[in-house]
């Protein structure tokens, strides 16, 4: 059998409208390198400790803490853990608490001269990091919305100037997945 990419959904939790990408990854991809892909799909920036849950077991990072670690996410591959048609947590940020639900749209034979991963598809900017998980996104976006509001023109600033929250494009993917790989500790 010759090598497959899986097709992932992955949506922002408790935010409305949603937000979301989609994104495909070649089927021997750990979740750590999964990780990395959703990091630059989303436009986060891998400041936070993260965990994904499927089937009831957790993956991630051992940070030395006396917790009870999570299994290794660089020692599980996704086509081990997830099957089309299957969906699982994906945590990042555990102070603001972003959850995404991932969800194997398909499982697809790979194709020559595509490149993998990619990001082809989604709806919506990523929060900024930081703001306070939905409730904080929820304030911001009222704050920047409204140029009477006392905190307007410092939330702005905060976001780099601007922020539009109906924007997406997804041609930013590969540089930031090359600078979150580059980022990651």
């Amino acid at each position: 059998m010759g090598k497959r990419v899986y097709q992932l959904k992955v949506t922002i939790k408790q935010i409305s409208p949603p937000v979301w990408r989609r994104v495909v990854v070649p089927e021997d991809i750990t979740l750590a390198g999964l990780h990395d892909v959703l990091q630059a799909a989303l436009g986060w920036w891998n400041c936070h400790l993260h965990e994904f849950e499927i089937d009831g077991t957790r993956y991630g990072t051992d940070d030395g803490e006396d917790w009870d670690a999570p299994k290794d996410e660089r020692k599980a591959k996704l086509r081990t853990v997830a099957r089309e048609g299957s969906s699982f947590s994906y945590v990042y940020d555990f102070g603001d608490y972003w959850q995404h639900r991932v969800v194997v749209e398909k499982v697809l034979p790979a194709a020559a001269g595509v490149t993998v991963p990619a990001c082809t598809g989604g709806r919506r900017a990523c929060p900024p990091e930081d703001c306070g998980g939905p409730w904080g996104y929820k304030d911001f976006l009222e704050t920047i919305a409204d140029p009477d509001h006392e905190e307007h023109e410092s939330m702005l600033e905060w976001a780099g100037g601007s922020f539009d929250p109906a924007a997406f494009d997804a041609g930013d993917f590969d540089q930031r997945l090359s600078l979150g790989r580059l980022a990651t500790p």
